[in-house]
């Protein structure tokens, strides 16, 4: 109970509290659910379709009522009305379970309670490669494009192989088919130097498609505050030029041919591009906070497939995948080693991969999944001083059937040979019982995670402020496992839909950095690997990093969700979930860092049509407790609170045009602590920004 307490203190202002209890009073007097209906097909007009075809948690597409894995879906229409333009937007916005900690290493994203390297990101079903330090480049993922997110919780390598222990987003993106031709512009400003633009550039006649898009994202860096407490003490401060939030240049060229011969056979190619480059403050004599050089990003990622449907219901599919990832240091400031502009390559990283899947409808009540996948992953670091591959091959089956009417079963088995860790097998069940509107689920899925080239080969040295940091990897590592547990209930109809799922996700074997102390002989060792290090940082030298399976992780919590269509026009969507997240080094039970035990993230969405304009009005709010930072002084809770409106408007036949304003955090919640090298954040906002935007998009048939 201390804890629920601590939540709504910590978190919910009198504002918060009275937006709230305004939004359960509007559920409260709708007791009568209505159907919403919509008579026009005008592109002013909204549908809230509560059962969206989904396909990552089976493998295969139905409606979201039929899978007996839930899926959560975000779809393109309610990332629009809440005025989103970046992934990591989408997220903490949309999803409570994830939190993010933006760098100019990245982000480092979590979901329920696990970090980067336990969560899968795929695109179209093919693995986002490419990453900073662990850290996800979310700037790779090309927001004008997305037609929905589907999250599915929890282990899921049975289906998707290593790393899906936290759980899969994966992002499937459109390709419209209505029109011979079409050209749309959105453009978003707000404060703070933000900025986005996307361009798409759609034809498609005789069964042909092309499809051309370019975004462009910015953001200036920004503090909180401009003090920073001296190091060493807690009382002294002094001015600073650190931001909290690291600004970004970034830009997206995408590409993607289609081709459908016949109406058995469709096929794809494509690529996308991208660059990012940060925009820090250069380093200063008279001030600390400030950097010599910007940290620069270029992404280059191929893809070719295609699908033979042999009938409606059994299908063979294959694809093709490159995706190379680069990153480094670009120098804006000259220092005794480095020229103005020089760029210093850190990490070259590159994944193929292959995979052949088959979808049969063997029977009537069932459907079988086949498929075999192989991928090879490179890694060269200066960095770490590794130049590396290692490949991975895979089978896996699923055969999910119905019976007794009302009940659905699913069995699925990977089996996995992995150059330097031989053999896994991952399997997984569900069992779904579906009388009416009601589902009830259980489901049992086995995880594992193969360490990355990193932790297996690094091999690494630099000085930071005139301090040794060295890091070794570990051949001799074993892969981390996961046992994932989870029940959930549902009611779900055309106006209302009520998810409710305990889970309980452990893991073993989990690869951690753990600090060895330095003695002589370990010192003698340390200097005749690195013997570029001088006899004064050695005398600095207290630890070195080496990685180590030393850790389990044991995460339980319950998902909460509802979605209602409360009347003709009005939406409102509403989701809690609470997280206990733990890890055992040696004997010690402790709070897995940057968790936290509560969020709840609630959109009310109004809209209206009156002929050929359009108003779309959505509040939305993201209410969070506390963060754990074990090591650190926790974060505080917040709750943010964002309006957005739309005005769609036809103008002809040919053309339409959507300009939007709204206000993002509306009561101004802003962490303004004074940084110290003990204090941690988790609201990065910089405060209250208006936003506006415009969307124009010209149709030709």
């Amino acid at each position: 109970m201390y804890y629920y307490i601590s939540f709504w203190k910590g978190v919910l202002s009198g504002d918060s509290i009275f937006l709230l209890l305004f939004l359960l009073g509007s559920i409260h007097a709708q007791a009568q659910i209505h159907k919403m209906e919509r008579k026009d097909s005008s592109m002013v007009s909204r549908n809230y379709n509560l059962n969206p075809v989904v396909v990552t948690g089976s493998g295969h597409h139905q409606r979201l009522k039929s899978t007996a894995t839930p899926v959560r879906v975000l779809s393109s229409q309610e990332i629009s009305e809440q005025g989103i333009t970046t992934f990591d937007g989408v997220l903490t916005r949309m999803m409570p379970q994830a939190s993010m900690a933006p760098n100019s290493m990245g982000t480092f994203l979590r979901l329920n309670g696990l970090g980067n390297k336990y969560i899968l990101i795929l695109i179209n079903g093919q693995k986002l490669s490419g990453d900073i330090s662990n850290n996800v480049d979310l700037n790779r993922i090309n927001m004008s494009r997305v037609k929905r997110i589907e999250v599915l919780d929890g282990a899921a390598s049975s289906l998707y192989g290593s790393d899906a222990i936290a759980g899969v987003i994966n992002i499937i993106t459109d390709q419209p088919t209505s029109s011979v031709c079409s050209v749309t512009n959105a453009t978003t400003i707000s404060g703070n130097g933000v900025f986005t633009e996307a361009v798409s550039l759609d034809i498609y006649k005789n069964n042909f498609g092309s499809y051309t898009s370019f975004s462009h994202d910015q953001a200036d860096s920004y503090q909180t505050t401009d003090l920073e407490f001296v190091k060493g003490s807690d009382t002294e401060t002094q001015k600073t030029i650190a931001p909290l939030f690291t600004g970004y240049r970034s830009n997206i060229i995408g590409q993607k041919f289609t081709y459908t011969p016949t109406q058995h056979l469709a096929l794809n190619a494509g690529f996308d591009y991208s660059y990012k480059i940060t925009d820090r403050p250069d380093t200063r004599q008279d001030i600390t906070g400030g950097t010599d050089y910007e940290m620069r990003y270029k992404g280059l990622r191929w893809n070719v497939g295609g699908i033979y449907k042999f009938s409606s219901k059994n299908s063979l599919q294959a694809d093709f995948t490159i995706d190379r990832f680069r990153y480094g240091k670009e120098y804006d400031v000259e220092t005794k080693t480095y020229q103005t502009g020089d760029y210093v390559q850190s990490k070259k990283q590159r994944m193929m991969e292959g995979e052949l899947k088959s979808i049969l409808r063997l029977t009537t009540n069932s459907t079988t999944i086949l498929g075999a996948d192989w991928r090879k992953d490179y890694l060269n670091a200066t960095s770490g001083n590794i130049d590396q591959s290692v490949y991975t091959l895979a089978a896996y089956a699923q055969h999910e059937v119905q019976f007794l009417n009302n009940m659905t079963a699913t069995l699925g088995l990977r089996y996995t040979h992995h150059e330097t860790f031989n053999n896994q097998l991952t399997p997984k069940f569900t069992l779904m019982y579906a009388p009416g509107n009601f589902r009830l689920r259980a489901t049992y899925s086995a995880g594992f995670r193969a360490p990355g080239l990193d932790e297996l080969y690094y091999h690494y040295y630099s000085v930071n402020r005139g301090k040794p940091q060295i890091s070794f990897g570990n051949q001799n590592l074993k892969p981390e496992k996961s046992n994932y547990f989870s029940l959930n209930a549902e009611y779900r109809t055309q106006t209302i839909a009520v998810s409710l799922t305990g889970f309980l996700n452990r893991i073993n074997d989990m690869v951690v950095k753990q600090n060895i102390d330095v003695d002589a002989t370990s010192l003698a060792m340390l200097q005749s690997e690195f013997p570029e290090m001088t006899q004064a940082e050695a005398s600095k030298l207290v630890s070195y990093a080496l990685y180590q399976n030393s850790d389990k992780g044991d995460v339980k919590g319950l998902h909460l969700n509802l979605s209602a269509n409360i009347c003709k026009g009005l939406n409102l969507s509403a989701n809690y979930v609470y997280t206990y997240a733990r890890y055992k080094s040696q004997d010690e039970w402790r709070l897995l860092e940057r968790s936290m035990r509560h969020a709840a993230t609630i959109a009310a969405n109004y809209h209206h049509a009156w002929g050929k304009y359009g108003l779309n009005v959505n509040l939305n709010g993201r209410l969070q407790s506390k963060t754990y930072y074990p090591d650190y002084e926790d974060a505080p809770g917040f709750g943010i609170w964002n309006l957005h409106t739309t005005h769609s408007i036809d103008c002809r036949k040919w053309a339409f045009i959507e300009p939007s304003i709204g206000i993002d955090n509306i009561f101004d919640k802003v962490d303004r602590r004074i940084d110290s090298s003990t204090r941690k954040y988790a609201l990065y906002s910089y405060g209250r920004m208006v936003v506006v935007g415009l969307k124009v998009k010209f149709k030709y048939s």
